[in-house]
């Protein structure tokens, strides 16, 4: 059970780097079809809502790592 739960921690920054670029190519994936379902405003509002998203979601794995790796020191 322990190496399939490595398999889903997420222990270096580089890892982080990886799960954020992902988050980053869904989001303006997402916001491209929010643009083309939602022409004018509204759909470049959502768009920049689903890009701020990865920005917060980022910061706190960001800091979720730096935080686990201080604790096990």
């Amino acid at each position: 059970m322990q190496r399939i739960k490595r398999l889903f921690t997420i222990k270096t920054k580089f890892e982080a780097f990886l799960i954020i670029y992902a988050l980053g190519l869904g989001a303006v994936e997402r916001g491209i079809v929010y643009m083309q379902q939602y022409p004018g405003f509204g759909g470049q509002l959502l768009a920049l809502a689903c890009t701020g998203a990865v920005f917060m979601a980022g910061g706190k794995v960001l800091d979720a790592v730096t935080l686990q790796r201080d604790a096990e020191y």
